[in-house]
């Protein structure tokens, strides 16, 4: 049988897991704003630019980053965000009405 070279679709409404390419370990962290699924992206790994929602300035591609997104949603492609590494340390820190990810 020929191979299909059209691209599949997704089934409307459901957005399938896309892995993400790093090659480094998920790790889950804890903290007072629920518990976390994180994963470091070295900089040979980002391909693209990403809006930090911590400072919301620009993660340049080929910049070191976290990617983290909520431990009940494994992989979900809507809830990750990309974070500078220094940002993603000081969430708990940042006042009220700074947070702009949720």
């Amino acid at each position: 049988m020929p191979r299909s070279n059209r691209p599949r679709r997704p089934t409307p409404g459901r957005t399938e897991h896309v892995p993400l390419r790093s090659a480094s370990l998920t790790r889950v962290e804890s903290a007072a704003d629920g518990e976390w699924m994180v994963r470091s992206v070295p900089g040979s790994s980002s391909a693209k630019t990403y809006r930090c929602p911590g400072c919301d300035h620009l993660i340049p591609a080929g910049a070191p980053h976290v990617v983290a997104w909520p431990a009940a949603e494994f992989g979900s492609v809507e809830e990750r965000r990309h974070w500078h590494a220094p940002c993603w340390q000081a969430r708990d820190r940042r006042g009220p009405g700074r947070r702009r990810w949720r």
